[in-house]
């Protein structure tokens, strides 16, 4: 009966467009522009109670919660609970981006920032909308894609470290350890912190493999300034003390290098999905200052940088000319969140999504192709720009109607000799110019979600 079952479903999703896994804070199914893009199990009867795939989740019809462990993607409870503020906040912030904020504009964000009232409240909406801002990009456009929402970051996010009320209790006998040996026994200790938290993420990509998702959104992650609060937490813990920077920068260094390197046990779980990580919202270089799970070098992982338009790299947005592998547009954004309604939202966030889209028509130009080829096509068909040079691997922003053309064309040739033919048939993307931009005291976007906050 198992075996009839899948043989069911894997002929079923033959047949459906591209799927395109969101992994990120859930997604909205109700929206009105999503709800024909929801991605729904073939196999699964809702509200039964019963596990008809026998995949171990029981009723994920649109999906899966694996902040919470259940098959509610989304928690419309939220929906009218929030201010007018956030909105103000991203309004601002797109006036700023453009150079047009005006004085009162400057004293409600100075005001704001000694808010923790509305730090809290940013918090919660960022996380609640992202997952749904993110999906309304992967889809626009292209109404054959399907959404499989898989929720990893919970609307409300306990800290890290909870405060108590009694020191953290250290183990003294480590105070007459050679500090050589601690330094061994602190990153031993962070390579099992890694391994755990890329654990949960191996079981996603096991599960979006399984559904057959043919790409995979991951606009969250763990930056390097995040992961240095984290260390150096544990850094006291073994040394009575604060880090050195010096010190600071080669542990959180050990420990992102160790969750890139358990994140390949991720990508290998779903070898015929292409994975599309944002490139983070740091402004730091990749290359230097280690960025998880971005940074998973693998056939089927593309990272992504965010620009302006088509005119210059966002100066929030992380890059590296060996580990970010192109750019997209990620500035500026209009896109859904949950309750019908949209938002201009700026961010890597942003960017991953809008080269997942350009993968899914791929992936339906040609259903033969694979996670690797479709990298190629991506990356092989940018639009080169100066301004680039140095900053992702490609020198180059994406160019959809290029990547679609050398798609069409891999029915009669190959990717490369595919691409070549595009590159002469597709013109690069015409750029008009912004008359102004000024980033003087610039608002940072929001930021990705982190499985670390």
């Amino acid at each position: 009966m198992k075996l009839f079952l899948a043989a069911m479903m894997s002929l079923v999703l033959s047949t459906q467009a591209a799927t395109i896994a969101i992994i990120d804070s859930g997604v909205d199914t109700e929206h009105r522009d999503l709800i024909e893009k929801i991605w729904v199990n073939p196999i699964e009867i809702a509200d039964n109670g019963r596990d008809e795939d026998h995949n171990g989740y029981q009723d994920d019809v649109f999906g899966w919660n694996f902040a919470e462990n259940n098959n509610l993607v989304i928690d419309r409870k939220y929906i009218g609970t929030f201010s007018n503020d956030p909105h103000t906040f991203f309004e601002i912030q797109g006036r700023q981006f453009l150079g047009q904020t005006t004085p009162e504009d400057r004293e409600w964000l100075k005001a704001k920032r000694q808010d923790k009232e509305f730090q809290k409240e940013m918090s919660k909406f960022g996380n609640f909308v992202h997952g749904t801002h993110v999906a309304g990009i992967a889809v626009e456009n292209n109404d054959k894609a399907k959404i499989l929402s898989v929720k990893l970051i919970p609307t409300e996010i306990k800290p890290f470290v909870k405060k108590t009320a009694a020191p953290v209790q250290r183990d003294v006998t480590l105070q007459y350890l050679p500090e050589s040996f601690r330094m061994r026994l602190l990153k031993a200790a962070l390579e099992k912190l890694a391994a755990q938290q890329l654990t949960l993420l191996e079981e996603i990509a096991h599960y979006v493999g399984q559904h057959n998702a043919d790409i995979a959104n991951g606009s969250f992650g763990t930056g390097f300034p995040q992961a240095t609060k984290i260390t150096a937490t544990i850094f006291k813990i073994f040394f009575f003390r604060a880090p050195t920077g010096a010190e600071s920068k080669e542990v959180t260094t050990h420990f992102l290098n160790s969750m890139v390197k358990q994140g390949k046990h991720m990508v290998n779980s779903a070898k015929k999905t292409l994975f599309v990580f944002a490139a983070g919202n740091d402004g730091l270089n990749n290359d230097i200052y280690p960025t998880s799970p971005t940074n998973i070098q693998a056939d089927n992982v593309i990272s992504v940088a965010a620009t302006y338009k088509y005119q210059f790299i966002a100066p929030f947005s992380n890059y590296g000319e060996k580990m970010v592998d192109v750019a997209a547009p990620g500035m500026l954004i209009n896109s859904q969140i949950p309750g019908d309604e949209y938002l201009p939202v700026s961010g890597t966030s942003q960017a991953a999504p809008y080269v997942a889209n350009i993968a899914a028509q791929i992936k339906d130009t040609n259903a033969n192709l694979t996670p690797k080829q479709i990298k190629e096509i991506l990356m092989g068909t940018v639009d080169k720009k100066k301004w680039l040079t140095n900053k992702v691997k490609t020198n180059g922003i994406v160019n959809m109607n290029r990547a679609v053309m050398a798609a069409k064309l891999t029915k009669a040739m190959s990717v490369k000799e595919a691409i070549k033919m595009s590159l002469a048939k597709v013109s690069d993307v015409v750029v008009k110019k912004t008359k102004s931009r000024n980033w003087a005291r610039m608002v940072k976007p929001m930021p990705m979600p982190s499985m670390f906050r």
